[in-house]
């Protein structure tokens, strides 16, 4: 997994000051999204991960924001940081995945100890199950027979499904 932060971005708001917007990029298996995030969930985010492994140092959290230079470093840190947690932990925690919404990685031991980003979610519901789906388009017992020769893969995946400790033929 690779991340960089490559821009920000000023946010203007009617019900509180502007905020800064940091656009995170995140390039994982060929495939690449963006999360947009201010500094106030990456500061959220470092607490959580604190308890639970090693962090780098983040970024200051009192700077001048409307400062390009000093947005700038910011970012740069920003950056740095979330490098840091990937090279530096060979497993990473769910919460940090869900930060930058990566989804598609397998159970993770240190994901388990370290909760979720959503403290709301129920500790049941952030442990995934992963159940096979099948789709047929018809029945595939009332099929009729194309040839003599019997579908060996629908057989084995029925097999495998409803009669798992059964020893095939």
């Amino acid at each position: 997994m690779e991340v960089y932060i490559p821009s920000f971005r000023y946010e203007e708001s009617d019900l509180e000051r502007g905020y800064t917007v940091f656009k995170i990029e995140v390039l994982m298996n060929g495939r690449k999204h963006f999360v947009e995030k201010r500094y106030s969930e990456f500061h959220a985010l470092h607490k959580k991960l604190k308890k639970c492994i090693k962090t780098p140092e983040i970024p200051s959290k009192h700077v001048r924001n409307w400062v390009p230079k000093v947005l700038e470093q910011r970012r740069q840190g920003l950056e740095t940081y979330l490098q840091a947690v990937i090279l530096e932990n060979e497993e990473l925690p769910k919460l940090f995945l869900d930060f930058l919404n990566v989804r598609h990685l397998p159970s993770l031991p240190k994901a388990e100890s370290c909760g979720s980003f959503d403290e709301t979610e129920s500790e049941e519901s952030s442990k995934l199950s992963h159940q096979p789906v099948l789709l047929f388009l018809r029945d595939p017992y009332v099929l009729p027979a194309a040839s003599d020769c019997p579908n060996v893969v629908i057989e084995g995946v029925l097999h495998g499904i409803f009669y798992p400790h059964v020893q095939p033929r």
